[in-house]
């Protein structure tokens, strides 16, 4: 089994099994009558054993983090100060929390490295009326502390060891967004250490309320993506139609129990006019059931589509898909979207049988872990509001059907979208499509011996295969939505790769850019803040 089929699978039983994998304990305190050891900043630079630890802790091993030096902070206060020596001394700085960029965001020319690994809190501020969550924090840290703690959660993404720092500010999206909503959906204010044009390191909390002078800033921070205005240090999180101050009724209760299935088809006897009807059937569905009344909200799934394999066994197309256990016929629900999906398609659909959980033991327990999310990979991703065309479908049968050292570790991955997600105005947040009811995933992976640049060759072609009729990128409009600074892709900067005229600020951000670049002329005028997709001042 090729390295992407294996992580498929394993991405599948998570998925199946509650939504949300991987992840990391919250920091406790210190023990009462103890004073709790101080911790950092700490500064690691090349030589000390620290450094090569600090230098793989990301999941894309296509990069390597080399700075002059990490910083680890637990404090607004010491990021301030890290950021203001690394100004002061003219170095680039650049921030990481999960390390699960897409692209060298972080390591791309960086001479310093502030890492909030250990700025990971999980508390509910009183004072604010809103839940904080420390940049650092997982979001299996996020999760399992507002479940245990008082029953809520945020629906946030299925990859627990990615942490909030980025997820957040780039959107965040998951198994309860149909049902729920996205992430920045539920920000109720953002504290970020910004660079003025004087120089000065400072740091700014701003918040939902539009009287707030710096609420352009907490707008920014709803879909604009991270790395660009400056260190996100914590988010308050709370249900903006929310009253009263009981926490326990300030963000989203997630289901009681989760019943979850599992369908395959099998590579054999999978043709070309099959794989249309699947891939049409699938969003078809979305498209029907994602309008806000939908009895199907709490329904989340994906189709994932790994490469066929040389051999006996070719592997084939697998649907994990869970839904509240707890809505009336459930289980009928769930078999009529598995009978949606397989109508028309041949061969046979195999579905295994259903599983009940109480919520946060499927997520305790299906957890990915870090060995399954790591490894050299290049992905590119799209919006779609509507099916992919017969042709598109024929791009991906081509580039997937026929076992080969490349594209036997290639994906094609469709994931859930819409609902609840389409509910709010596209210039509400910084998240500027609210349309689509699909996200497209295209994804290679590779081990060290093997030819990179021809897996990069194998799965730009597929892209640039699928949206031909678009320059090569995912334009908005027709069946598209444009791309998620989650899933970013600089190749959609790149006249060589994007040939359609259309700038890849206007994929990502549509007409949300404009307001964007003003608040980066205002809190970071001097572009202190930038990576290869950055808002440009």
């Amino acid at each position: 089994m090729s390295e992407v089929t294996r992580r498929a699978f394993i991405g599948a039983g998570a998925a199946v099994g509650g939504g949300a994998v991987a992840g990391g304990g919250a920091g406790g305190g210190a023990a009462p009558g103890r004073e709790e050891p101080p911790f950092g900043p700490v500064v690691v630079r090349p030589g000390d054993p620290r450094y090569e630890d600090l230098a793989v802790r990301r999941t894309n091993q296509r990069f390597r983090h080399e700075p002059e030096y990490f910083c680890l902070a637990t404090t607004t206060e010491q990021v301030v100060q890290a950021v203001q020596d690394a100004v002061r001394a003219g170095r680039r700085v650049t921030v990481r929390s999960g390390g699960h960029c897409y692209e060298n965001f972080v390591g791309d020319g960086a001479q310093v490295v502030i890492d909030l690994c250990e700025m990971s809190g999980v508390s509910f501020d009183r004072k604010r009326g809103a839940f904080a969550i420390e940049a650092g924090a997982t979001l299996m840290n996020a999760y399992r502390t507002l479940y245990l703690g008082w029953g809520v959660t945020i629906p946030g993404g299925q990859c627990g060891g990615v942490a909030a720092g980025g997820h957040i500010a780039g959107g965040g999206y998951g198994p309860l967004s149909r049902r729920d909503g996205l992430t920045v959906d539920y920000l109720h204010a953002v504290e970020v250490v910004v660079v003025g044009r004087d120089g000065r390191a400072r740091a700014v909390v701003a918040t939902r309320d539009p009287a707030d002078p710096d609420h352009d800033l907490w707008w920014a921070h709803t879909g604009g993506g991270g790395g660009n205005f400056g260190i996100v240090t914590r988010y308050w999180m709370r249900d903006p139609r929310a009253r009263g101050d009981d926490p326990a009724t300030l963000l989203p209760r997630p289901p009681r129990t989760v019943l979850s299935g599992l369908a395959m088809w099998s590579w054999d006897g999978m043709d070309r006019a099959s794989f249309r009807r699947l891939l049409r059937n699938y969003a078809e569905w979305h498209v029907r059931n994602s309008d806000p009344g939908s009895p199907y909200l709490s329904l989340w799934g994906s189709l994932l589509i790994p490469g066929r394999q040389a051999g006996a066994d070719p592997g084939g197309v697998i649907m994990p898909t869970q839904i509240d256990a707890g809505l009336p016929g459930a289980e009928k629900l769930l078999r009529d979207h598995f009978a949606f999906v397989a109508e028309g398609v041949g061969p046979r659909q195999l579905v295994l049988p259903l599983t009940r959980e109480p919520w946060h033991q499927a997520v305790r327990n299906l957890s990915l872990g870090a060995d399954a999310e790591s490894g050299r990979y290049k992905g590119k991703a799209a919006y779609l509001r509507e099916s992919f065309t017969d042709e598109q479908a024929d791009v991906a049968f081509d580039h997937l059907h026929e076992p080969g050292e490349i594209s036997s570790a290639g994906l094609l991955w469709l994931l859930s979208y819409g609902g609840k997600v389409n509910t709010v105005p596209p210039d509400a947040t910084a998240t500027v499509e609210r349309r689509s009811v699909l996200k497209a995933l295209n994804l290679v992976t590779w081990q060290p011996d093997q030819d990179g640049d021809a897996h990069l060759a194998w799965v730009r072609s597929l892209h640039r295969g699928l949206f031909a009729g678009t320059g090569g990128v995912p334009v908005p409009g027709g069946n598209c939505g444009g791309a998620y600074i989650n899933y970013p892709d600089a190749d959609h900067a790149d006249p060589a790769w994007n040939t359609s005229g259309v700038p890849w600020s206007t994929l990502y951000y549509g007409g949300n850019y404009a307001r964007l670049q003003r608040v980066k002329r205002r809190y970071d005028p001097r572009d202190v803040f930038r990576h290869a997709l950055s808002v440009r001042p």
